[in-house]
This record gives C-alpha cells, structure tokens and sequence, in this order.
C-alpha cells in the first residue's frame, strides 16, 4: 500500500494514507519493521485502527511475542479516580525504559490512542534518542558516563523489583551504545504518587546533583526530544531498546486513553539488569 511518509523533528517518521481511510492492516509487517529498525519511532495517523482491545492484542501478534503482565496483554493508560501510583494520574512521568523491573526487555512498545487528551490538555508522549545522543556527545563526557551506574527500586501493583543498569549500555542486537537511564522525579514534587528508589553510583555524593541536571538538560533538548501529541486513532511503534520514554502532565480528567502492548521480539531478552522481582 502507498502512503505518505513525513521525517519527524529531531527523528522518527509520521505515516499518512494517501488515498480515503485505508486501514493499518494493509501496510506490510516487514515494511514496518523496516522503517521502525531505522528511524527508531514511527507514528501512524488518519489510517483505520482498531475498534476494541481484541483487534489491536491480535494485530500486534503478527509482529512478535507479545509480553504478559499480571493484567493481561494490554495496558490501559487512563487516568483513575484515586491512583496508587504515577502511571495512572495525571502527572508527568519521568524518562525511563519498559522491562526495567521484568525479567524480560521488550524490544518495541505499541501505543493505540483509544481518546486524545484534547488539543489543550497536553499529556503528549516523550521519546528521547539515545543512539542519537551519544553519536553528539563529546568523548570527553562519554568517558565520565562510563563510570557512572545507578540502582532503581520500584513497589507497586504488578511488581516489588530492584536493578543495576549502568548509564552507557551496548545495545542487545546491534552495534551501538545507548543510555540506560530512570530519571528520578525530584524530591520536593509532593503531587509525584510513589517515587521510586534511586542512587548514582562511580561518582561521589558531591557530584551526583551536577550530573543528573546536565543528563537531563541533555536529553530534554529541543535537538533530542520528541513528543508525540495524541489524535484519536493514532498508533505508535518505538524502539525500547533504543529510546527512552515518558509523559508531559496532562490537564486533570482529560479524556486521556491510550492502550499499550510491548512486543519481546523475536527473540526475547532476558533483563541482564535485575537484581531481584516479586
């Protein structure tokens, strides 16, 4: 099928039909898997989707395994009358990567936008290229990463896990560095439901502020930083492995749903960063 390929600012690219409403199942599986092994993010809009959570868990089976939580397949992002943690409130979430506290990595999220927030209420998604990053970065900074780790812990519903992941991380399939990072929300954020656990290690106590201020000021340029504002309808594929992800804020009880999947690939990968998980 024909349509319309747009580059994305700083990356990634938009799919467009060309041609009335054609639907998503008429573009080919490896034409896509093409297009998001190289461009690491890739937005579909305008084109028919899915009308219920069964016709998107049984298209995104025609790509790859997809992983199993404790909910099932799908996870609704949708915001709850009264939250236990961030992921289901309307506050930010922090740039991180999926399977983190899992035993296994997957290799690619799948968003469906089921409503979009509105034009007004942000709560737009957050994808920052680290292969991009560091293919930017100066070696005199490389090697100051290079020694740097950090240990995260999480408690809430799906999971109780701990993991070790050091900063600069070759990527499991391909030949290249990327940045394994949580951002930690900071500590005076009251409104911010269940901080997780975070400690820098490879660098003193005095150094840590400095250096999570400028990773930061690094991956939230304008030059590194994509945000995907929602259209009802919209499907979105991005390379976890390579990206990292989160959300902007979004106006309390926007009708904000997006549904995701994540996707193990072909062959699944065993998180070599966990410690432990419950």
């Amino acid at each position: 099928m024909d349509f319309k390929i747009t580059k994305l600012q700083p990356f990634g690219v938009l799919l467009e039909p060309i041609q009335g409403k054609e639907h998503i199942r008429d573009i080919a599986i490896n034409e896509l898997k093409e297009l998001l092994s190289n461009e690491h993010l890739i937005a579909l809009r305008g084109f028919k989707t899915f009308d219920n959570v069964e016709e998107f868990t049984s298209y995104c089976e025609t790509f790859s395994e997809i992983s199993i939580w404790p909910f099932g397949k799908v996870l609704e992002l949708i915001q709850h009358e009264n939250p236990k943690d961030h992921i289901f409130d309307n506050s930010y979430i922090p740039l991180h990567w999926d399977g983190m506290y899992r035993e296994q990595v997957p290799e690619t999220q799948v968003f469906h936008c089921v409503n979009a927030p509105g034009i007004n209420n942000k709560g737009g998604t957050t994808f920052v290229n680290t292969k991009m990053i560091l293919e930017n970065t100066s070696e005199e900074v490389l090697t100051s990463w290079e020694k740097i780790s950090c240990t995260y812990s999480r408690k809430m519903e799906f999971y109780d896990s701990k993991t070790i992941a050091p900063i600069l991380t070759k990527h499991p399939k391909r030949d290249y560095t990327v940045i394994r990072y949580c951002e930690p929300p900071s500590n005076n954020d009251a409104s911010f439901i269940n901080h997780p656990g975070f400690e820098v290690t490879g660098i003193s106590k005095d150094e840590v502020p400095d250096f999570i201020q400028n990773l930061n000021n690094t991956l939230y340029a304008p030059e590194n930083l994509y945000t995907h504002q929602w259209e009802t309808g919209d499907v979105v594929f991005s390379d976890n492995h390579t990206l990292l992800h989160g959300r902007e804020a979004f106006n309390k009880n926007a009708p904000r749903h997006i549904r995701r999947i994540q996707l193990l690939g072909d062959k699944p990968l065993d998180n070599p960063h966990l410690i432990y998980t419950k």
